[in-house]
């Protein structure tokens, strides 16, 4: 009996120890995050890329400093995770590659859902909308509409969703766009890797090395406003950009969905809004991201 009790009292102890372990998991251990999202909470820094050329977006300012709407919205998100912000500027075709092997976890940098991007990136919420215009210099007034850029020599950013749309091959990725338009015919494509060089080689003047230049609205407001050589084709209508937060493919569907639950919050609060309004005068923000298209305005 001493025997048989001794192994009746010690398959209980085992079933009730295995029980308690089976349990853990649900009532005792924290529920395990994403790797992502794991890896920016335990290191309480957020790494983020962007490009620092591109005003008013993101660019280099008098004291030598990144500064933007692309900047301050990253700082807002690290500062709802209650993490530090570190971000870096490598060449745009080095972000918009892909495969960042965890070297980057986000992307608040202007970049615009197209389909070869949405092969390496989720994109998770668009935040900010802008049409796209071209630049000429002040005294050209023979670019009064988008047909008038056929022939023209036009530069654009290298690798910008610009870029695609003037060599007439930009898909969409955002929901619900509607087919692209391109109301002009063939014309020379002139890509650089920063838009401040396209626009030294447009103030040498019209067709000296440039007609044009191709870029955002709010980009070309700014350059025009500081440099009376440049003006914006008012009459020239072509298509809206969207500016989308976006992150590597696939990686982790918790960090993704922590990101959209970020973003929605600054918009509801109005971050979004006084961000957009400090640095483009305007309130940029998208109503609804599935409404957002890319079709010729």
């Amino acid at each position: 009996m001493p025997v048989l009790a001794m192994t009746l009292r010690g398959t209980i102890r085992s079933v009730a120890t295995g029980m308690a372990l089976s349990l853990l998991p649900t009532f005792c251990l924290p529920a395990l995050a994403g790797e992502t999202l794991d890896r920016v909470t335990k290191s309480g820094v957020l790494r983020e890329v962007l490009v620092n050329d591109y005003p008013p977006f993101s660019f280099i300012n008098e004291n030598s400093e990144i500064a933007g709407f692309d900047i301050d919205l990253s700082q807002a998100f690290a500062a709802k995770l209650g993490v530090k912000l570190v971000s870096d500027s490598p060449d745009w075709s080095v972000i918009v590659a892909g495969h960042w092997k965890g070297r980057w976890d986000i992307c608040i940098c202007s970049m615009t859902p197209t389909a070869p991007r949405a092969q390496v990136f989720d994109f998770i919420a668009a935040y900010s909308q802008d049409p796209t215009v071209v630049v000429v210099n002040k005294d050209n007034d023979s670019i009064k509409s988008a047909a008038d850029i056929t022939g023209r020599k036009i530069g654009v950013g290298l690798g910008s969703s610009e870029q695609d749309y003037l060599e007439r091959h930009f898909v969409s990725a955002e929901p619900g766009a509607k087919p692209v338009v391109y109301p002009f015919g063939d014309l020379t494509v002139v890509p650089y890797q920063g838009e401040d060089i396209a626009f030294l080689d447009l103030a040498l003047g019209t067709g000296k090395r440039l007609d044009g230049v191709f870029t955002a609205y709010s980009t070309a407001k700014g350059r025009v406003e500081k440099d009376s050589r440049f003006k914006i084709v008012t009459g020239a209508h072509f298509f809206r950009t969207s500016s989308w937060v976006s992150v590597e493919k696939g990686v982790d569907p918790e960090w993704n969905a922590k990101v959209a639950q970020v973003i929605e919050d600054l918009k509801k609060d109005g971050t979004i809004r006084r961000i957009s309004l400090k640095w483009l005068g305007y309130d940029s923000t998208p109503a609804d991201e599935a409404t957002t298209t890319t079709s010729s305005q």
